[in-house]
């Protein structure tokens, strides 16, 4: 599958993979100088890149894992969902969960964008559903300790 994107700027980076059989792209930073994010804060940070996904799909935005378990920097809406009639800017709100001021460097990796497909359905409203074995338990409820 062949995804269109525009670069929006000169020093936008085009989004790659760490390995062949890699599932997500790397998104990078894309600011001309350090962004710092503050403890406890959230950070916009602009990857100066858009995207066509195809209908049918969509755009996931996924934690880097080294960034998120090293620095603690993660998605601050844990996976960012981008429409496959968006065209605007793809930026990812970086949250800082330590204590320590962290920052983020010009063209830094920051996240992964994951290409999935979903379903489209219809809601409809009902009296009655149909009747399950777990029924309305919850959370924990089909644990065995």
């Amino acid at each position: 599958m062949k995804i269109k994107f525009k670069k929006l700027t000169e020093t936008a980076k085009t989004p790659t993979r760490g390995s062949e059989y890699a599932a997500g792209y790397d998104l990078y930073a894309d600011t001309d100088k350090e962004i710092t994010i503050q403890p406890h804060a959230t950070a916009m940070v602009g990857t100066g890149l858009s995207v066509a996904i195809p209908e049918g799909y969509f755009g996931a935005i996924f934690a880097r894992s080294g960034l998120a378990s090293k620095r603690g920097l993660r998605p601050a809406n844990c996976v960012g969902v981008c429409d496959s009639d968006y065209r605007g800017e793809y930026i990812v709100a970086l949250h800082n969960d330590t204590d320590q001021i962290r920052s983020i460097e010009p063209g830094e990796r920051i996240a992964q964008l994951v290409v999935m497909p979903f379903l489209s359905v219809e809601f409809e409203e009902t009296d009655e559903l149909d009747d399950t074995e777990r029924g309305a338990g919850g959370f924990g409820s089909t644990g065995t300790k």
